[in-house]
């Protein structure tokens, strides 16, 4: 005689859903937050520097969010 586990797990509640899409908002902002740091950083370079970094001044929110914009 075989045993079957019929124990279904209960779907997320409001609590849950809620304390989900929380945690993703807060990730979001701090996501964001270190990407507007970055940009903040590479447009107080002079474009000497720029160009070293083979970055051009207009390119900068380009290439700190092309894994989030621009693929």
């Amino acid at each position: 005689m075989a045993l079957t586990n019929t124990y279904q797990r209960a779907k997320p509640g409001f609590l849950s859903n809620l304390v989900d899409g929380l945690a993703r908002g807060v990730h979001q902002v701090v996501e964001a937050n270190w990407r507007i740091r970055e940009v903040e950083r590479l447009q107080a370079l002079s474009d000497d520097a720029l160009k070293a970094r083979g970055l051009r001044r207009e390119d900068i929110a380009r290439h700190v969010f092309k894994d989030v914009f621009w693929t």
